[in-house]
């Protein structure tokens, strides 16, 4: 019997990377599994290229992870910046119609999430993925030449349709080919894809929309997607079985890990079984609220901060940028001592409490000081983006594998319902009011209550693996 271990090639992976496919039941309080028949002696020489086989998964996959789900983020976030460099003028709607455009693609997105990944499950994750990334490409580029209220209307709730599929086929893909003491950070990398997205777009996009105006820049950054489509059909398979740079022994052993732990949890007779569970709920109604939050704050921070210090759109992205390069350090972070620890919602909580008290923060200050609330902003936009990598490995371990995918679908369209509400009100609310305060305010309070939702569960580690709580 062996441990397999890995150390990092690089500095970035050095971070995440620790024990990368442990056989031992030190921290996982499992019973060892055997590798697929061999030898009983197993030969060196042979541990150590599984162990370099497997190494692979953070080469391959998460990579390409990383960048759909970025590509996916550029093409939903752009959108707060079309709004601010005057989108609303150009296609001489008012502000209300400008909010039910941002809002529509969170109901498509919402609608079609649980249908999607149960096709997933039961096609090929791989295949959909690249077929949405065809799709949410060209329907992002087509936001810059439509004219019409209406038919952008429908490209947006389209180009939420296209990508509902994206998220929650990732997560899947992620369980298949990654262990309990790896997934805090696999689930991170690919969430570093909304601020590091956010942050690089929003200087360029920034800068774009100054030179060559807000339609040509959705078209431009669109076709990157139908590019990569390519790419990802290339690299990723749906199991480690079936990727030709993966040896049998290495899938096997993966494989074997992967099947231990299901047999720590308790089985659930079905979706709505697990849909109706305590636990589950609350994580539905927390995602909920936080989303309300991170998406009002990611599609209306660019106005808000050009209205608050009367800033160039160039500038504008500059600043916006701030609270993204504070997250993604302490995501890192965060993550790697989540999956050291086996803390999940402890890891959670705080952050969102923080995030909903630097929004209030930012409210009071909003009319009589800009740097007091743009510091604000930054605790804000750093917190509410730190816990998704605990919170999404919490699921795995509270369900088994026969109805996860369905589950983490259904968290994730709550949160896209919350995101319509949050993008769609604070949106409003600007209109309305003249002023961001007011959205502020929604923002904040949405934070607090997933935080306090998220206090009413216990981790999966302490409560005991699998047990309804």
């Amino acid at each position: 019997m062996i441990a397999l271990q890995i150390e990092p090639h690089a500095a970035i992976l050095r971070l995440f990377q620790g024990e990368v496919l442990s056989l031992s039941s030190r921290a996982s309080n499992l019973t060892p599994p055997r590798l697929p028949p061999h030898p009983e002696t197993v030969d060196t020489a042979d541990a150590i290229k599984t162990l370099a086989v497997l190494d692979r998964r953070w080469w391959y996959v998460l990579p390409a992870v990383f960048i759909t789900y970025s590509l996916a983020y550029l093409d939903r976030a752009n959108y707060g910046f079309g709004a601010a460099a005057g989108l609303a003028a150009s296609l001489r709607i008012d502000g209300r119609q400008s909010s039910l455009l941002s809002a529509l693609f969170f109901l498509g997105y919402f609608i079609f999430q649980v249908p999607g990944v149960m096709l997933a499950r039961k096609r090929s994750a791989t295949r959909l993925v690249a077929l949405s990334l065809v799709a949410w490409g060209t329907l992002a580029a087509m936001t810059g030449v439509l004219g019409s209220f209406w038919m952008l209307a429908l490209v947006r709730f389209l180009l939420g349709v296209a990508e509902s599929f994206i998220f929650p086929a990732m997560l899947l893909l992620i369980t298949r080919w990654f262990t309990r003491q790896e997934r805090s950070r696999a689930n991170t990398i690919l969430m570093l894809a909304n601020p590091i997205t956010v942050l690089w777009m929003s200087t360029i996009t920034g800068f774009l929309i100054q030179s060559i105006g807000w339609q040509r820049t959705f078209i431009l950054e669109g076709i990157p997607s139908i590019l990569w489509a390519f790419g990802w059909i290339a690299i990723i398979r749906d199991r480690p079985g079936q990727a030709t740079w993966m040896t049998t022994e290495a899938s096997a052993a993966l494989e074997a890990q992967l099947d231990a732990e299901q047999s720590s949890i308790a089985p659930v007779g079905g979706v709505w079984a697990a849909l109706l569970r305590r636990d589950v709920l609350l994580l539905i109604a927390a995602y909920f609220c936080w989303s309300l939050g991170v998406y009002g704050f990611v599609l209306w921070l660019p106005t808000m901060v050009r209205q608050g210090a009367a800033l160039s759109m160039g500038r504008t992205g500059l600043l916006s940028a701030a609270p993204y390069l504070v997250a993604v350090l302490l995501m890192l972070l965060v993550a790697r001592r989540s999956d050291r620890t086996l803390r999940r919602v402890s890891l959670v909580w705080p952050f969102l409490l923080s995030a909903g008290l630097g929004l209030f923060f930012s409210f009071a200050f909003a009319r009589t000081s800009f740097a007091l609330a743009f510091a604000g902003l930054v605790v804000a936009g750093a917190c509410m983006y730190v816990p998704y990598g605990p919170f999404f490995a919490v699921v795995p371990e509270l369900v088994p594998r026969n109805v996860t995918a369905e589950v983490l679908a259904t968290i994730n369209s709550s949160g896209a319902l919350g995101g319509f509400f949050g993008s769609y009100t604070v949106g409003w609310l600007q209109a309305v009011t003249g002023s961001s305060r007011a959205g502020y305010l929604l923002m904040a309070m949405s934070l607090v209550c997933s935080a306090i939702l998220m206090l009413c569960l216990r981790d999966p580690a302490s409560s005991g693996r699998g047990k309804v709580i």
